[in-house]
């Protein structure tokens, strides 16, 4: 046989291999941090028992999202009244547990609700897992399931819980610390500004501490950051009560701060086209906002290109599909704005209540209710529902799509929907 008969055999073995590396999940809101996914061919329509390639038992109770790498699902728990911290890896083709781990105990602390002791979603580098739990304590486990190190150097509190989640890149792990006082008046921090916050970075090899940054008065947040790369620098983006801001990845460095009004601010910052987008926050003046990035210092409001005061997400993020930016509000209206302006495209009900953050793969929008069904809809200036799926069960943790295949946690158990 020819050498270039093998040619378009060996084409296809690289164009799978890179599909492989593209469609993993690999950490909270996917490789891009912000719900967008490379997947084509996910499925459109699905029910309890149409297209459902497996469900499996989850111990525990825990908000956290799936993360997918290769033939490997990872998720947290936590058992025990909340006590035992786990990790979990499942195999990704049948839903089998493959290792349940406890990485350590924790002593449960005041939380929401709708909120866990094991909200924060892992993240993977495709060596190991990074996972961390309701008390602020960090573990990193390798694939087999054994313990790499834990890190328990920074304690949490927050009169909300731990919300928020840790990003990872360029083997840098970086999360958000927006909690509230632990003392006498609980409204420090939560209610009333004060300078405890802080971003921290560690060295995912290791779990020590590479950098620790206040973030000077601001007030409780359940964000997760985002990344901006710029003339090959890149910063960790990210939102709290009454600030969004920009650091230094490498070196923690605060660049710029600017202002956002609001406690309690849930959806995670999102970027795009030199924008940041936030929204969120309760006390009254809560809006979405645009913020130009690349100005230096305290810019209060200098760099604000739009603000919109309709169509507010105060849970679920929100999407940006170039040129568009997609949201729900948690009562399920659904808005598309234009990016540039934030002028409203449209605006429509699709029912429900919603806490889980949509994402958006293949000119379509994915946008999963607390009653567990998801509304399909095509992604563009235009409003209209590919498909309304219900599977019937409550849930608030966001969706992974990877492979094919979209997963989805509800408070038992974890859905694998792909077509068969």
């Amino acid at each position: 046989m020819s050498p270039s008969r093998f040619l378009p055999l060996f084409s296809a073995a690289i164009f799978a291999a890179s599909t492989v590396l593209a469609a993993n999940w690999p950490q909270f809101r996917g490789p891009d941090h912000q719900g967008v996914s490379s997947e084509r061919g996910l499925p459109l329509a699905w029910n309890s028992t149409s297209n459902v390639l497996w469900k499996a038992s989850i111990p525990g109770e825990s908000w956290s999202s799936p993360i997918v790498w290769k033939d490997r699902v990872f998720l947290t728990t936590a058992t025990e009244n909340g006590e035992s911290c786990r990790v979990l890896a499942l195999n990704a083709k049948d839903g089998r547990i493959v290792w349940d781990k406890e990485v350590f105990k924790q002593t449960p602390r005041r939380k929401e609700g709708r909120n866990s002791y094991a909200t924060p979603t892992p993240s993977t580098d495709g060596k190991r897992v990074y996972a961390c739990f309701g008390d602020g304590s960090f573990a990193a486990l390798d694939f087999s399931g054994k313990i790499v190190w834990t890190n328990r150097d920074f304690p949490f509190y927050s009169q909300h819980g731990l919300g928020t989640s840790a990003i990872l890149h360029d083997g840098i792990l970086v999360m958000a610390r927006d909690g509230s006082s632990d003392g006498e008046d609980k409204k420090i921090g939560w209610q009333k500004p004060w300078d405890k916050s802080y971003v921290l970075a560690l060295d995912a090899a290791t779990g020590k501490l590479l950098w620790k940054t206040g973030r000077g008065l601001s007030r409780i947040s359940h964000g997760v950051p985002t990344l901006f790369t710029d003339h090959g620098k890149t910063q960790v983006v990210s939102e709290a009560g009454d600030v969004v801001q920009g650091f230094d990845l490498k070196t923690g460095e605060r660049l710029w701060s600017s202002e956002v009004l609001g406690e309690g601010k849930v959806p995670s910052t999102i970027v795009g086209d030199g924008l940041a987008f936030t929204s969120g926050g309760w006390g009254g003046k809560e809006t979405i906002k645009a913020f130009r990035i690349g100005a230096r210092g305290d810019l209060k409001e200098s760099n604000l290109v739009w603000e919109q005061r309709k169509g507010i997400p105060k849970v679920p993020s929100m999407l940006f599909v170039k040129p568009y930016l997609y949201a729900i509000t948690d009562g399920g209206i659904a808005s598309c704005f234009a990016a540039d302006t934030g002028a409203i495209v449209w605006q429509e009900r699709v029912g429900g209540n919603f806490s889980a953050s949509p994402i958006a793969a293949d000119g379509r929008l994915y946008f999963l209710s607390d009653e567990g069904v998801t509304t399909v809809l095509r992604a563009g200036p235009k409003f209209e529902v590919l498909a309304t799926n219900p599977i019937g069960e409550k849930l608030q943790a966001s969706m992974a799509a990877a492979n094919g295949r979209i997963l989805i946690r509800n408070t038992s158990h974890l859905w694998c929907i792909g077509s068969k």
